[in-house]
């Protein structure tokens, strides 16, 4: 049975520690709709309204063209281990880049990560579980380096250029504001 909360719960929030992966789910006003699996140690609940997610850099920059233009936003957990549950988290956000004022405030929370484009500051409005009971078993293996071997490879100065190269517009033309 589903059930909605206005805040993210001690068990809650027990359950996103547990997880190795989330999606992310952003949409323009008119355009496509974005749903991304992420993972990485790369999520934070800061308190019971408000999560962080450090984003690194990746084929698309769809995140914040979506929140510049229309700051809505959802994140799903899925159980793939133990008891069966789903979790959305749904909110508004906004896109916290080095030199914000915030930045060096939040960037520590997180583990140094090459290819590091941005942090998503969420304020999540409400909750929503679900059973999650057609959800499969599937088996952690570890993480997948080749992201981060790749941002190690081009280097800050690589980073940049291929955030002025592939990152500048959404795939609907909308700007990203990254550079």
């Amino acid at each position: 049975m589903a059930k909605f909360y206005k805040k993210i719960t001690p068990r809650l929030q027990k359950f996103i520690k547990e997880q190795k992966i989330f999606f992310v789910a952003t949409a323009p006003i008119s355009g496509r709709i974005n749903l991304s699996p992420k993972g990485m140690d790369s999520f934070r609940v800061v308190d019971e309204n408000r999560v962080l997610w450090l984003n690194v850099t990746g084929s698309g920059n769809e995140t914040a063209a979506h929140l510049l233009e229309n700051n809505r936003i959802t994140i799903m957990f899925c159980a793939f281990e133990g008891s069966p549950n789903i979790l959305r988290l749904y909110g508004t956000g906004k896109e916290i880049k080095e030199g914000d004022a915030n930045w060096n405030e939040l960037i520590k929370l997180f583990p140094e990560t090459p290819g590091t484009r941005q942090i998503f500051d969420i304020t999540v409005e409400s909750a929503l579980t679900s059973c999650g009971m057609s959800i499969p078993f599937l088996e952690y293996k570890g993480e997948r380096n080749e992201l981060n071997d790749w941002a190690t490879e081009k280097g800050e100065k690589g980073i940049k250029q291929y955030w002025e190269e592939k990152n500048q517009t959404s795939i609907d033309g909308l700007p990203t504001n990254i550079v």
